[in-house]
């Protein structure tokens, strides 16, 4: 393992305008991304790591410019593999609709640099440009849909914004014991149907969400349709996307989904287990295309194949 990882792709922060206080661009980067720490952006800066969107270097003195773009490159200081392959589901001149596996973020984030579908869908197409339309947790699995021309990228958005697309999951998760309780006895009449709403806000640490009194922000609606054992199959489809929505919602309902590992309790930070992947899956896209005005109707196998 390489003892330092640097992004194939270089990211990007567009300097605002409402900043007066921030004579350099070293300065802003080093308030804007303060985590990362002032002195590792000062060595960038004299590895010609930073630069303008025209490849121009910045400089240690080089002058705050509004609105300009600063291009980076993210580094950590390892990067683990992800044992498991991306898939393109279709393709055409203005998207593509690809398969997510577990563990594969899907931007760089955190430790995850090179390893994240949007690098692995640049590689493999060679198209700089492709960017997702929506979130996908690192730990779900399914279909996300990317967008290949900046100059469409709005409508794509807007799809999301208003509702015009549907989104199917299917989750893992064991019964209540009052459901349970009913199954065994032959008392369970499937589907049973919830629609959960809720007021969702960031928890501690602010990467979790918590559910807090107050008007509700957040609507899914929940579906038991299978029992094998003491194994629930569940289709979700979220209204609302909030961050870790679905995963919330399963929690409120007392039935977290299967290898969780941030609700109902955090588990202490570990290596990833891939013998155990979160038991969520993204399995189908609706939506007809702004742009080419096709319909779409995209699905993947549903969550069975997960049960050991």
């Amino acid at each position: 393992m390489p003892s330092s990882v640097r992004a194939s792709q270089a990211s990007y922060v567009v300097l605002p305008e409402n900043v007066a206080d921030k004579p350099t661009v070293l300065s802003f980067l080093a308030e804007r991304f303060e985590l990362v720490g002032a002195e590792v952006w000062r060595q960038r800066i004299i590895d010609g790591k930073v630069h303008w969107q025209d490849g121009s270097l910045i400089e240690l003195d080089t002058a705050f410019k509004p609105r300009a773009r600063v291009y980076y490159y993210r580094e950590v200081k390892s990067e683990a593999k992800v044992p498991f392959e991306e898939k393109i589901l279709y393709r055409d001149e203005q998207i593509i609709l690809a398969f997510k596996p577990h563990f594969l973020a899907l931007h760089p984030s955190g430790n995850f640099v090179n390893e994240c579908l949007v690098n692995r869908l640049r590689i493999k197409t060679g198209i700089e440009t492709l960017v997702p339309a929506h979130r996908l947790d690192r730990a779900t699995a399914g279909i996300v849909l990317m967008i290949l021309n900046p100059e469409t990228r709005t409508q794509y958005h807007d799809l999301f914004k208003n509702h015009q697309i549907t989104k199917e999951y299917q989750a893992l998760a064991k019964l209540t014991p009052e459901l349970l309780t009913r199954h065994l006895a032959g008392r369970l009449t499937l589907p049973i149907h919830w629609t959960v709403k809720n007021r969702m806000v960031k928890g501690e640490p602010s990467f979790t969400m918590k559910v807090v009194e107050g008007e509700p922000n957040t609507h899914s609606e929940i579906s038991l349709i299978q029992v094998i054992d003491d194994i629930g199959v569940f289709d979700l489809s979220p209204i609302t996307g909030r961050t870790h929505q679905l995963r919330v919602h399963m929690q409120s309902l007392g039935m977290p989904i299967l290898n969780d590992t941030c609700y109902p309790n955090l588990q202490p930070k570990s290596d990833d287990d891939y013998a155990h992947p979160l038991k969520l899956v993204a399995k189908r896209l609706l939506f007809e295309d702004p742009v080419t005005s096709l319909p779409q109707d995209v699905q993947i196998d549903g969550i069975t194949h997960l049960l050991k």
